[in-house]
């Protein structure tokens, strides 16, 4: 199947977003190797993430709207964010991926949730982490804290997704907080207890 989801995919994203996938692709397998995730799982979820990324706005307005009642205002005013959520469609639609998890990391890569599982919180991280996103100091850490820490990874890839749209002004779904939180609440429960 990952050859028919590649063909597909060189046909409806650009070369440059293709490289993103499959490095998405590959840090997810890393990752779950590291917390004891299944890695075909982690492979198949990286490689579909982005399978709505060029669809137009009005599309993924369209199809979103066809799957839920209510789609927060956020998402009106960006569409864009969206593409996590029908991807996850065309995953199941056009592949055929009835596995909820992956379904849900698919569906969750973007805005993230609170109480994801370890599979939603490694392609979440590895979409804003893996190595074509670059190298700088910045990313070097967090992705070595990715392989240590997966909580204090996603609270950390939201502080960085936070931090951009603050310094470019753009809209902050409220979602992405509800994930940082969540995130930072788990990560400090599990710190050892230093008393």
């Amino acid at each position: 199947m990952r050859e028919q989801v590649i063909i597909w995919l060189e046909q409806n994203v650009s070369q440059h977003r293709l490289q993103h996938i499959l490095g998405v692709e590959q840090m997810c397998i890393d990752l779950a190797n590291c917390h004891q995730v299944n890695p075909e799982k982690a492979a198949q979820a990286g490689l579909m993430h982005d399978l709505a990324k060029f669809f137009p706005p009005a599309q993924l307005l369209e199809m979103a709207k066809q799957e839920q009642s209510g789609i927060d205002p956020v998402c009106i005013a960006n569409p864009h964010l969206l593409h996590a959520y029908v991807s996850a469609i065309v995953a199941r639609d056009r592949f055929g991926i009835e596995d909820p998890e992956i379904l849900s990391a698919i569906s969750n890569h973007t805005l993230g949730s609170p109480q994801m599982s370890d599979l939603c919180c490694i392609v979440f991280v590895a979409d804003a982490l893996e190595p074509n996103r670059g190298n700088t100091p910045e990313l070097e850490t967090m992705r070595r804290v990715s392989r240590q820490n997966l909580y204090q990874s996603v609270q950390q890839t939201c502080e960085y997704s936070l931090k951009y749209l603050l310094k470019t002004q753009k809209m902050i779904h409220p979602q992405v907080i509800l994930t940082r939180n969540w995130a930072l609440s788990v990560a400090k429960q599990s710190e050892p207890n230093t008393d």
